[in-house]
């Protein structure tokens, strides 16, 4: 069946199925055009601020000819889906701005392994600050190592700080191009800081980008203190590929009998909704078939769902990953780490967890991602099947918002720990050692003794961007894919 040449969902009175509203005279689509006529039909259907955006509006164009004049306006795909989306960080102020994480691809093949922890990545996950506040001057601190990556070979580690790459100073305009440019070799420039000074020590760390897979489960141990035997788990990315190795660390944890549970997400820019509500099933163990979020459409969507399976908006705690059994540790109250970098499917673990049980957030407030997007195909059904051979540009729109049970999702401006603890350049001891800061006030708020300070000092630094929200993977929360239903009513 032919794409429908206007997306506007309506309910038939006896079927309730899509219809559409395509002019049987409306010309084809010219092939310099495809792109273009892809991008603006899957916004028209499934972009969240779809009746925000005039030109999205379902009665922008008669018929496929007034949409080919439209499309025809913009050359370039990236700058065509930018001009479409609602309030977008990059024409908005941070403050005015609405869609902050949509973005699009020209190799889906990229993104989807992207999405699943594959990137072309030297191995140093960093963050990025600003010198001073309002400098554009930049420095990056080393948050972590990937394990059997190239700078797993190379003398670098966690705590250290690099100011430029190939002799040249970071700054707020060449930080992309240096560091996620299509060079896959450079050299870090690294630097001492003493009494808020940054000076260069002479020293480089050559380092080479490859293919790489990161197994989102950094650190898995347990921590004895006291009659405590506190289980601690670094996790860095909802990936839905490593589902089974997350229960596998989760069936460890069970089996050492641990009586608390850390979580640390702090590096942890999201991913899977699917994931999420996976973890969150093997912290808890007791609420199968319960809801843990719930997922809002635009009114398109919400009208389709409403008269066809609205129980599929629903997310639910389970008690498997397919036919396997979840190792649950059956926690009525969990320690969370996060950091100004932790977003989207981290923040909805937290704000799904809330209402069943007892979480405790340590570290700083959070993103602020309360929406989840979906990848977009061009396809009769924007999903994988019969796609364009013509191209493989991609969407990643924002396309639904998420609550949980209660009906709470309006963390858009981050969620707030409860006991406030920054990370600073001279508090970055060794991830899973119980004097790291974070861990060592959780295991103090579990123990009730040790160190209590909600603050350690330090030289604060100014927090701009991390690799994984600027590697492309944008603070992501997503679906698999758009519920089957839904895919094939729009083929």
């Amino acid at each position: 069946m032919k794409r429908y040449i206007k997306y506007s969902i309506a309910i038939l009175l006896s079927a309730f199925l899509f219809q559409s509203c395509q002019d049987q005279d409306d010309g084809a689509v010219p092939a310099n055009l495809q792109i273009n006529d892809f991008v603006w039909k899957g916004l028209n259907q499934f972009y969240l601020w779809q009746t925000d955006v005039p030109n999205l509006s379902d009665n922008k164009f008669a018929n496929q000819t007034e949409l080919n004049t439209f499309l025809q306006g913009y050359s370039q795909p990236e700058s065509f889906f930018e001009s479409l989306l609602y309030k977008p960080k990059s024409l908005f102020p941070a403050a005015e701005a609405v869609d902050r994480f949509s973005w699009i691809v020209d190799d889906y093949l990229e993104l989807e392994g992207q999405l699943q922890g594959t990137t072309n990545n030297n191995g140093v996950e960093f963050g990025l600050s600003r010198k001073s506040p309002g400098a554009s001057e930049l420095f990056g601190w080393v948050r972590y190592i990937i394990p059997n990556s190239d700078a797993s070979t190379k003398n670098i580690k966690r705590g250290e700080i690099f100011y430029g790459v190939n002799g040249t100073q970071l700054t707020v305009n060449n930080y992309q191009s240096l560091l996620f440019g299509s060079n896959n070799n450079y050299t870090l420039n690294m630097a001492d800081i003493n009494g808020g000074v940054f000076t260069p020590n002479g020293k480089t760390v050559s380092l080479t980008k490859t293919v790489l897979d990161e197994n989102p489960i950094l650190v898995n141990k347990v921590i004895v203190a006291g009659s405590h035997k506190i289980g601690y788990l670094m996790y860095n990315g909802f990936y839905s590929n490593y589902d089974t190795k997350l229960n596998d660390a989760f069936g460890i944890l069970k089996s050492e009998g641990i009586t608390d549970l850390v979580l640390d997400l702090r590096y942890n820019g999201g991913g899977s909704i699917l994931t999420s509500v996976r973890l969150a099933s093997m912290i808890t163990g007791a609420f199968a078939g319960q809801v843990f979020a719930k997922e809002q459409w635009n009114a398109k969507i919400e009208s389709y769902y409403s008269a066809n399976d609205p129980e599929s908006l629903k997310n639910l705690f389970t008690n498997k990953i397919g036919t396997t059994p979840i190792n649950s540790v059956n926690k009525t109250k969990i320690y969370i780490l996060t950091s100004a970098g932790t977003a989207s499917a981290s923040e909805l673990v937290i704000n799904g967890l809330k209402p069943y049980i007892t979480v405790v957030q340590i570290g700083d407030k959070t993103v602020g991602k309360n929406v989840g997007s979906v990848t977009l195909y061009d396809s009769p059904s924007f999903g994988k099947e019969k796609r364009n051979p013509n191209h493989r540009y991609a969407m990643q729109p924002l396309v639904l918002k998420i609550v949980n049970s209660v009906g709470f999702g309006d963390y858009q401006s981050g969620l707030e720990p409860t006991f406030e603890l920054k990370e600073t350049l001279s508090n970055l001891d060794v991830l899973g050692s119980p004097t790291e800061p974070l861990l060592q006030l959780a295991i103090a708020k579990i123990t009730g003794i040790g160190k209590m300070k909600q603050s350690v000092p330090g030289i604060q630094f100014d927090y701009f961007k991390d690799s994984k929200s600027v590697n492309s993977l944008q603070n992501q929360m997503y679906l698999e894919k758009a519920p089957e239903g839904l895919l094939k009513a729009l083929e």
